[in-house]
């Protein structure tokens, strides 16, 4: 089972020992049963969930392959197989969560622009004093007879802005009326960001 929800922010609590733990909130947004993928007639088995929104206006690739689902705005498979008890249309319910389940979560990290080694890396700098005009610089990157930079090497580029996945996430609490789930551990991602929740029944 699989489930949209928005990240509202981190925050605190304190559990039946009277320790103080952090949380992570997330609002769970409208998720529907859309279809499934068969052996038979795919190659393989999957569950298929949509993000709806009422400003989404499905385009007629969307609206042809799932009938009966409308206000698509994003499409999500989960590689298990469908179970019977979903049919299309069905949404997913926070009713569905209990506390203590262990989820996974997708979430985009937070974007860091470029940045450098020691930042990316956590490469160590160089000595400040001393006329030392190597403080932060990489290095050396590579073999002077090789003449080309070795493939993979770490070096300064583009930070963050990466689809992360955390997995065995368990539910601290549950806001039926609110529509909320706490999580037990710092999820990626700013505030307000889209995060996908995947439960295996």
């Amino acid at each position: 089972m699989q489930s949209y929800a928005k990240k509202l922010g981190m925050t605190h609590y304190w559990d039946e020992n009277g320790t103080q733990r952090v949380a992570t909130v997330l609002e769970l947004l409208s998720t529907v049963y859309a279809g499934k993928r068969t052996q038979d007639e795919n190659g393989y088995d999957a569950s298929i969930y949509a993000l709806i929104s009422d400003k989404a206006k499905t385009n007629k690739s969307l609206s042809g392959q799932f009938k009966g689902v409308s206000n698509i705005k994003k499409v999500k498979e989960q590689k298990i197989k469908p179970g019977d008890g979903f049919k299309i249309g069905t949404e997913v319910k926070i009713d569905q969560f209990k506390v203590s389940d262990e989820i996974c979560i997708y979430g985009t990290s937070k974007g860091k622009g470029f940045a450098g080694t020691v930042k990316r890396h956590g490469f160590n700098t160089g000595p400040k004093t001393h006329g030392s005009n190597n403080y932060r610089q990489p290095g050396s990157i590579g073999d002077t007879g090789a003449s080309h930079v070795v493939k993979g090497k770490k070096m300064s580029g583009h930070m963050g802005s990466t689809r992360v996945k955390i997995k065995k996430v368990k539910i601290a609490k549950i806001e039926v009326g609110k529509n909320r789930i706490w999580l037990n551990s710092p999820i990626p991602g700013a505030n307000k960001s889209l995060i996908l929740i995947e439960k295996n029944d």
